[in-house]
């Protein structure tokens, strides 16, 4: 039950809005003794047709005015009223009727659009830290919870993604932004990119992906992953990998994938596995350090099922592969080859294991994968158990061991 609220209005007299979608006037034919709060009871049934939801909004769509005051509202956000909400439940009581209860945690309810304008122009051009952050807080649970707020908030307000990164505008390395309101205006801005349609339009915004790249590098850990995720929704869209590919971002999200934790990881990965589908992508990621950053995470056994799918991926790529070499990553692929925690990995690591091969076939490589079969039975093993694609290389695999013992080409499998 939400009442509008004046901010100047001392009297506890309210409107009610009924949760459920039956109730009329005529519904609460009794109401406890209350004397101080007649007239407040009086004027909700002048106002409103019935105490249905949809009736108590209509009433204030067009009309600023508190109903038993006549002061304007000062605005429109709908806030607890407990005066009623008690007297409600005395009715419900005396007339032996169940109430729905509500929802356990935090309730929030749809603004006006009016109201979201409002919020963000509490964001953009408050004078007040501590203002900003409520009006930046309260967008990001509308954003979060409603789909019509995240349509209007793009199509509907001029230069709203502008005005909502205006306070990030000012974020240079070094600079210790306010966290709390960092945070809410990012995670805001993630909500807002899970709408198909408005993926393009953030991304186009020349303040979205230099700002978003910032905040992968500083701000708590929930911005970093927040940021992170961001730039994974929008790159969904294949315009969006070219933009982020061009883009300082890819280096951040390398490093977020080495240092992040284990979240920030994964959505970093995700992020960059998707750019990665944009194939002179490889080439970018590889350069920013990938591998290495990959590698490392993986040797300390995190987010292991992740990183092994991205490296199975890029594998590919001839500069992937020569860097792995160097780095000795083939031992560690062999490590969980014998022992696989999931067939998932056991086929992405055969995968990468395979590439290195059939990318570059020298013999001492060859020499240390047919060592590996001699003395483990590795890839018999995974010939038999792994997936259908895991079993299809081990055998490509097997194949090429049987060859380079009689000196004959290998062939592709």
């Amino acid at each position: 039950f939400y009442n509008k609220h004046n901010s100047q209005q001392k009297s506890k007299s309210s409107s009610i809005e009924s949760s459920s979608s039956s109730s009329s006037s005529s519904s609460l034919s009794y109401t406890p003794s209350l004397s101080s709060h007649t007239e407040s009871r009086t004027w909700t049934h002048q106002v409103f047709p019935s105490f249905r939801g949809e009736d108590v909004r209509k009433g204030f769509t067009h009309e600023r005015t508190c109903p038993k005051t006549k002061e304007v509202l000062s605005h429109f956000f709908w806030i607890p009223n407990h005066l009623i909400n008690d007297l409600i439940t005395q009715w419900c009581l005396v007339n032996k009727v169940d109430r729905l209860k509500r929802p356990s945690g935090e309730i929030v309810t749809e603004l006006f659009t009016t109201d979201i304008e409002a919020l963000l122009q509490r964001v953009y051009s408050s004078s007040s830290v501590t203002d900003q952050i409520e009006a930046a807080k309260e967008l990001r649970r509308q954003t979060k919870k409603f789909a019509n707020v995240r349509v209007f908030f793009v199509a509907g307000i001029n230069d709203s993604i502008t005005r909502l990164l205006s306070p990030l505008s000012g974020l240079s390395e070094g600079v210790d932004l306010n966290p709390e309101l960092q945070e809410d205006i990012v995670t805001s801005l993630f909500n807002l990119s899970i709408l198909e349609k408005n993926k393009t339009v953030i991304a186009e915004n020349i303040l979205v992906i230099p700002l978003l790249t910032k905040c992968l590098k500083q701000g708590t850990a929930e911005t970093r992953r927040n940021a992170a995720a961001t730039l994974s929704s929008l790159s969904a869209i294949d315009s969006n990998k070219i933009v982020i590919g061009n883009s300082e971002a890819v280096k951040a999200l390398v490093d977020l994938i080495e240092a992040g934790d284990v979240l920030a990881t994964r959505e970093a990965t995700s992020t960059v596995f998707n750019l990665c589908i944009e194939s002179e992508n490889k080439e970018k990621v590889v350069s920013a350090g990938l591998i290495r950053a990959a590698t490392k995470k993986i040797k300390a056994g995190s987010n292991v099922d992740e990183l092994l799918s991205l490296l199975a991926f890029v594998s590919t790529h001839t500069g992937a592969i020569a860097e792995m070499d160097h780095l000795g990553f083939i031992y560690d692929l062999f490590s969980i080859l014998r022992k696989p925690s999931s067939l998932l990995n056991g086929e992405n690591a055969v995968v990468i294991v395979f590439n290195m091969c059939d990318r570059n076939r020298d013999r001492f490589r060859l020499k240390v994968v047919g060592e590996e079969e001699n003395q483990y039975g590795t890839f018999t093993k995974l010939a038999k158990q792994g997936s259908v694609r895991a079993v299809r290389k081990a055998q490509g695999i097997l194949q090429w061991i049987k060859r380079f013992v009689t000196g004959k080409e290998p062939q592709r499998a």
